[in-house]
């Protein structure tokens, strides 16, 4: 394979408390011979995992960036036993223009494992594949709904076939103490960054920090908490570990979104209206929102109903939307042990259609 165009300022394997930035070929209007920046810092110290903290795969999802630049100001290497790899703000054009998408319109989250000959969001992708996320023992991913949907602030993952990296990836989604934890599926593609750590056989922990626009300040707190208690719990941060019982919470609940029938869309373009908060219980066919039609306001509203018995999980925050546009998600509550059921890596995952709307 072609050498990486990508160039790290500092060194990887070095100790201590580096910072600086991947440099990625950039041609312009303005600048034939530049370069874009991104950001990465690293805190090494002594023998111990090596974890890599990325933010910002989506620009507009800023409760895991801010989360990873205060752990760049305050984390020191005699906290650290072993190697903290910080990338906080991947998507750096995207968060600056508050965009889901990169400016070129590629998904920076469907761009693995990349190449070094392709278009900079696979550039810098291929350098994740073969150079941060192999020596990585664990792989936080840190996302929310940005600017398009509320999620239920939840740490999540995927459940994968083997049973000792799911057990560990169970382990450690738990141990970001959110009140919400989901599972979740490819819907809408491949090329998913925690999948190609996955397939790495690394252990992934990754969340939905909720979203809308806004981040409130009890958000920032969760980002913060949930991440260095993470840390802790691998072994690479030092101090106590906390769980829900020492922090006196009842246990979290934990949804399954397998079924690809908890992913509604709608077939026609309106504006969105919510009927419910996620954290409701629902019913099959119990009304969850509503879409209007301003072009025709004689025209009645069409419900939009769950498909199936669960927990609202996700719901759409821009009203806007058009044809297609995913507008809330479910999901059913699932006991940790059936999470771990040598069973539970099959199920519900050999689809991967959504259920479109039913008035």
């Amino acid at each position: 394979m072609s050498a990486s165009p990508v160039h790290c300022t500092i060194d990887l394997a070095g100790a201590g408390k580096q910072v600086g930035r991947l440099q990625l070929p950039r041609i312009s209007n303005t600048g034939g011979w530049a370069s874009s920046f991104v950001p990465i810092a690293s805190v090494a110290n002594g023998a111990g995992p090596t974890v890599l903290v990325l933010a910002g795969n989506h620009g507009d999802e800023y409760e895991g960036q801010v989360a990873a630049l205060r752990l760049i100001q305050e984390l020191e290497p005699e906290q650290v036993s072993g190697r903290v790899i910080v990338v906080p703000v991947l998507s750096t054009d995207a968060s600056k223009a508050c965009t889901r998408l990169w400016p070129s319109g590629a998904n920076f989250n469907r761009s693995f494992p990349g190449s070094p000959d392709g278009p900079p969001n696979e550039q810098l992708a291929d350098f994740l594949t073969r150079f941060l996320i192999p020596p990585a023992d664990v792989v936080v991913d840190m996302h929310s709904g940005g600017r398009t949907a509320w999620f239920l602030p939840c740490s999540h993952m995927h459940v994968v076939d083997d049973l000792g990296q799911r057990r560990a990836m169970l382990a450690g989604m738990q141990a970001w103490n959110s009140d919400y934890h989901f599972l979740y599926i490819d819907v809408n593609g491949t090329g998913l960054l925690p999948v190609e750590a996955e397939n790495q056989g690394k252990v992934v922990i990754t969340t939905e920090l909720g979203g809308g626009g806004r981040v409130p300040a009890s958000i920032h707190q969760l980002a913060w908490s949930g991440l260095t208690n993470v840390l802790r719990h691998v072994g690479v941060l030092e101090g106590e570990v906390q769980t829900r019982a020492s922090l006196g919470l009842p246990d979290a609940v934990i949804l399954d979104g397998r079924d690809p029938a908890n992913y509604v869309i709608v077939e026609e373009a309106g504006i969105w209206e919510g009927l419910i908060e996620p954290g409701t219980t629902v019913r099959a066919a119990e009304p969850v929102g509503r879409l209007w039609f301003p072009d025709t306001p004689g025209r009645a509203a069409e419900v939009i109903r769950a498909p199936l018995d669960g927990m609202l999980a996700v719901i759409r925050a821009i009203p806007a939307t058009e044809a297609g546009d995913s507008v809330f998600t479910l999901g059913q509550p699932i006991e940790a042990d059936e999470v771990l059921d040598g069973r539970a890596g099959k199920a519900r995952t050999s689809s991967t259609r959504r259920r479109r709307a039913t008035p």
